[in-house]
């Protein structure tokens, strides 16, 4: 877990299809009723809290790697999944983008009524972060969405996101109710988005000074500036490069996925038969729920799983997207009943993958690998956000985008 880091999430064009929206609520509350199943209900509260697994998330369910978009399209689908199951789950996704972040308070309220747990305590928390992540840090980003994740025991994660206008870039804010020990002395778990410039943030433990004199503060130069995203940096650019990869990661993968090392584990028979690119997809899906918080260093790597919707990586592989959630789904049913087998081997395929992972020599491979899933994705009817892929058109459109929005700092950053 970081406890602070710093992501470039540029806007990227595309509106959500609808192609893609019921399938990523399908597999995002599939991956969260695994965690639930496996390791419980807070550490589904604690992996939302991990901004790196949060945008692992978000890749491995399709949307751009490192947009600013992911936040309201994965929080927003799988609030409409995972809000009619909280009875059973436990966990409720309060809040939303725009005016609908306004309701989160009437939503903890009838949430806390619901269970018997203390209303006041709880929109007091999502009032403080809201006011600390717009107000007490001066960092130019103006928030425009909360997200308010809370169990039926009153445990909880919040989640907020500014915009700076006139950068088009955005910011994004986690905080989960075990660490927060004061609201105004290093209460977040991670804090991911560009850094337009010098940062005030008052909620930083070392600008405890600068909180009791900020009225002097407000008329000469602030002394307490504070630099404090150093831990993960995404570039603006869409294209996802080798210096963005763990490719020794990524490599095992495909290692187990295309060249037949599934056969070389027994516990895995299950598993055998299933096509490469499914069988790519369970294996990045699988990190997702089993990997510890050092998986998720590199959450770029993640979109290989199935693709983007903005082609990138490649386009969206739709059969080996729906074979992956009916796997999950049928594992996550079946495991309800008792019958934990197929959910068994999902967590094995993750371990076997890490074991292929260590005796594994990575080389320089991406150019070959886009390659072959472009042109597996022009003839086999691959989606992006502009609809089926179009030999020699689609892979054009994308490209020139880059360019675009950004220019030179293509291969910059």
């Amino acid at each position: 877990m970081i406890n602070s880091g710093m992501m470039g999430m540029p806007l990227h064009f595309g509106k959500m299809p609808k192609w893609l929206a019921n399938r990523m609520g399908n597999l995002g509350s599939a991956i969260i009723e695994s965690v639930a199943q496996h390791y419980g209900k807070s550490e589904v509260l604690t992996r939302f809290s991990d901004p790196n697994w949060f945008q692992a998330l978000g890749a491995v369910m399709g949307m751009q790697w490192n947009s600013s978009g992911v936040t309201a399209t994965v929080l927003g689908s799988l609030k409409y999944k995972v809000n009619p199951m909280a009875s059973e789950l436990g966990i409720y996704i309060l809040g939303g983008k725009g005016k609908y972040a306004w309701n989160a308070p009437k939503q903890i309220r009838s949430v806390s009524h619901r269970h018997g747990l203390k209303g006041d305590e709880l929109v007091k928390a999502c009032e403080l972060t809201r006011r600390v992540d717009n107000n007490a840090i001066q960092d130019g980003y103006n928030l425009y969405q909360q997200y308010f994740i809370v169990s039926d025991e009153g445990e909880w994660t919040g989640i907020t996101q500014g915009m700076n206008k006139w950068s088009r870039r955005a910011r994004r804010y986690h905080w989960h109710s075990p660490t927060v020990r004061s609201f105004v002395d290093n209460p977040h778990t991670g804090i991911v988005g560009s850094n337009e410039g010098e940062i005030l943030n008052l909620a930083d433990k070392r600008a405890d000074f600068a909180r009791k004199n900020i009225v002097k503060m407000a008329q000469e130069k602030p002394s307490e500036v504070l630099d404090m995203y150093k831990s993960v940096s995404l570039p603006d650019r869409h294209d996802i490069q080798e210096k963005d990869l763990n490719m020794k990661r990524l490599g095992s993968v495909l290692q187990m996925a295309y060249n037949g090392e599934i056969n070389n584990f027994e516990d895995l028979l299950m598993l055998k038969g299933v096509g490469p690119r499914t069988l790519k997809a369970l294996a990045l899906t699988s990190e997702v729920i089993h990997g510890d918080s050092s998986r998720f260093e590199d959450p770029s790597r993640f979109a290989f799983a199935v693709g983007g919707k903005d082609g990138r990586p490649h386009p969206v592989d739709t059969k080996a997207y729906d074979e992956t959630i009916d796997m999950l789904q049928d594992s996550v049913e079946k495991a309800k009943l008792g019958y934990k087998d197929k959910s068994k081997a999902l967590k094995r395929l993750h371990h076997a993958t890490k074991s292929v992972e260590s005796k594994y020599t990575p080389s320089a491979f991406l150019s070959d690998l886009l390659d072959l899933e472009w042109d597996h994705a022009e003839k086999n009817g691959g989606m992006t956000f502009m609809g089926k892929t179009i030999k020699g058109v689609t892979k054009v459109i994308t490209s020139a985008q880059n360019h675009l929005l950004y220019g030179d700092k293509d291969g910059k950053n």
